[in-house]
């Protein structure tokens, strides 16, 4: 099995050792190392060549925002999830702004946790259910002022969020995008909330709609 590679950017060293004892006693995931400071990440990174990087979102050093830029720059198939007790909601756009593909409440259970990085490992964007809603119509609209541009061309999304808009509006199933992705109906299902989320659209007709209208 080939285990998803994960670098820990975490401060404190009793919650760094322990998210690390914890992915480590998963049969897919290892922490393929640990650093205390953002001041060397991207060092780091190129070294070990990580899957997803948890980044503690409190690390002050550097603003976070540019760290997140300047790995996703240097290292665009690395992910990076941010993790934080009480984010505010602007921290929270600003860091999916960034390029960031997930967000994990400090609090989260430990399926929750797991469940996330497994998720965004595989592409899928990720974000606490009590954040979603609002805070991506505020990231739809911050977008929409710095591109002035089409909306899905200003929203933020993955490759494959991309791939599966583009199927859906060929009228595929679920079960007929996952068979031409080569990837589960459930993966595919968290893509098609992702987009509706991010597009703040409501059934896979309004978004089948809204991409022809978008490229007619």
């Amino acid at each position: 099995m080939k285990k998803i590679q994960i670098l820990v950017l975490e401060d404190n060293r009793v919650l760094r050792d322990g998210i690390t004892e914890m992915l480590n006693g998963q049969a897919d995931m290892n922490v393929a190392a640990t650093i205390g400071s953002s001041s060397n990440v991207l060092q780091k990174a190129s070294q070990i060549k990580p899957h997803v990087i948890l980044m503690d979102v409190g690390l002050n050093k550097f603003k976070n925002t540019s760290v997140v830029e300047l790995v996703r720059k240097n290292m665009p198939d690395a992910k990076v999830i941010g993790m934080g007790f009480i984010p505010s909601q602007s921290d929270i756009v600003e860091f999916v702004e960034a390029g960031a593909s997930g967000f994990i409440l400090k609090d989260a259970t430990v399926q929750e946790f797991l469940g996330t990085i497994r998720s965004v490992a595989q592409g899928v964007n990720v974000l606490p259910p009590s954040l979603t809603g609002s805070l991506f119509s505020h990231v739809i609209e911050s977008a929409l002022k710095k591109t002035k541009g089409k909306l899905i061309n200003a929203v933020r999304m993955t490759k494959r969020e991309r791939e599966v808009i583009v199927l859906i509006a060929d009228g595929m199933s679920n079960k007929e995008i996952a068979q031409r992705l080569n990837i589960a109906i459930y993966t595919v299902k968290s893509h098609v909330h992702n987009i509706m989320e991010k597009l703040a659209l409501h059934s896979r007709l309004q978004i089948a709609k809204y991409t022809h209208e978008e490229n007619s």
